[in-house]
């Protein structure tokens, strides 16, 4: 850190920025990166890349943040940033909802510690909100099992709701945990519906939170 710091006083950048305040946002930072990252993103089965996105751009944000707030780059600099911070997306079909809550709040992380001259308490104080409110409200206890959805098509229409139940726990061995009825072709006289099964010990992959669908048509 003191490294940086001598490099950036070499470049004149460093005018509005203090050596102290700048290592001590920096502790700050790297401090609550590894509480998400390290601990509450870990709690509960997730993409192996996850970590190293997180990180990224966390460690990015919080770079660039300390060096346009120096004072020597125009504001047009910073609505740049967030235009290419606008640009990124979690494509991949491995990456869940919660990835990109993580990503949020990796987010604001950096944003709360890179912002200079702001009393440390504050930052202390709004970094350990954001993080005992994801502990309180990602709490792996409070998620049901992962589940996977097997879709049929029944080659008869049921008078009563409960005999749907009954059909698919017979064709497949094993009563579902719920069944909803999607389609009722009274032409073809064929009923489509989504049963939900508990997922099998090898679904808590990367993709746990993700609900995979199979279809089968029972004739």
């Amino acid at each position: 850190m003191h490294a940086a710091v001598t490099v950036l006083a070499a470049k004149g950048i460093t005018d509005h920025i203090a050596p102290a305040d700048l290592m001590a946002r920096g502790g700050l930072d790297v401090i609550a990166l590894l509480l998400l990252v390290g601990w509450l993103y870990r709690r509960r089965p997730s993409a192996p890349a996850m970590p190293l996105v997180l990180a990224s751009l966390n460690i990015g944000l919080f770079a660039a943040m300390s060096t346009i707030s120096s004072g020597k780059f125009p504001a047009g600099v910073g609505f740049g940033l967030f235009g290419i911070l606008s640009l990124v997306r979690l494509r991949s079909a491995a990456f869940t909802l919660r990835d990109v809550a993580y990503t949020f709040v990796t987010l604001v992380i950096a944003l709360c510690t890179g912002l200079p001259h702001r009393q440390t308490w504050l930052v202390v104080v709004l970094g350990a909100a954001v993080l005992v409110a994801v502990l309180l409200v990602d709490d792996p206890r409070t998620y049901e099992p992962p589940t996977r959805t097997v879709r049929l098509t029944l080659d008869r229409i049921y008078p009563e709701p409960a005999l749907i139940a009954e059909d698919v726990a017979l064709r497949f061995g094993q009563a579902p945990l719920s069944v909803e009825v999607d389609e009722v072709d009274y032409v073809r006289e064929t009923t489509r519906v989504s049963a939900r099964y508990p997922a099998p010990p090898d679904a808590s992959e990367p993709a746990a939170d993700a609900v995979p669908v199979e279809r089968v048509t029972a004739a």
